[in-house]
């Protein structure tokens, strides 16, 4: 039986196996380096099967806190791609590189409005950090934007409790993103 030239998985010259068709370095040096490479790889697959338990395991620790969290980073970043060529909800300043995700009710007191989009408009920091949200100016600016029944379903909603399950923030979280991909 005649046995066929094959490539050096290493260095890639053509070679012809001498003892066996299994063969595939065509010499010493290269079948060292095989070995390393093998060695790396090998290395770098328990990395990758550490850091994908390492996730898991995270995930599993996480509270419905780092949940909320990580949905409203979300929402905000939703709302500021939403409002980026809209004036400041507050004062009518175009909104620059920097602004805010600004609640009219504060997501602090209100957590059942916290992910509400009608709630959350892009807002200057001046007046969401330095003038507590600048309310006055907020509300008849709102009523602009949104109108006036859905601001009366905004007060409405105010007043009745919401608590969000962990599966709930999760839908939440996946939706918002899509939304973002959408509007990119």
């Amino acid at each position: 039986m005649k046995i066929k030239p094959k490539n050096c998985k290493v260095c890639k010259e053509q070679f012809t196996p001498k003892r066996a068709t299994t063969e595939i370095v065509c010499s010493f040096s290269c079948s060292l380096e095989w070995a390393k490479i093998q060695k790396e790889k090998k290395q770098a697959d328990k990395l990758k099967q550490v850091r994908k338990e390492v996730k898991e395991l995270k995930e599993k620790l996480k509270t419905k806190k780092d949940y909320e969290k990580e949905l409203q980073t979300v929402v905000n970043k939703f709302i500021r791609l939403r409002d980026k060529d809209k004036p400041c909800i507050s004062c009518d300043k175009p909104l620059l590189n920097k602004f805010d995700a600004g609640h009219f009710y504060p997501a602090g007191s209100y957590k059942n409005l916290r992910f509400n989009e009608d709630n959350i408009h892009g807002q200057c920091v001046a007046c969401n950090q330095h003038r507590h949200g600048n309310l006055l100016e907020y509300r008849p600016r709102l009523i602009k934007r949104i109108g006036q029944e859905r601001l009366d379903e905004l007060d409405r909603l105010r007043t009745i409790p919401a608590h969000f399950m962990i599966d709930e923030l999760k839908k939440m979280k996946s939706e918002y993103l899509e939304k973002i991909r959408k509007l990119k």
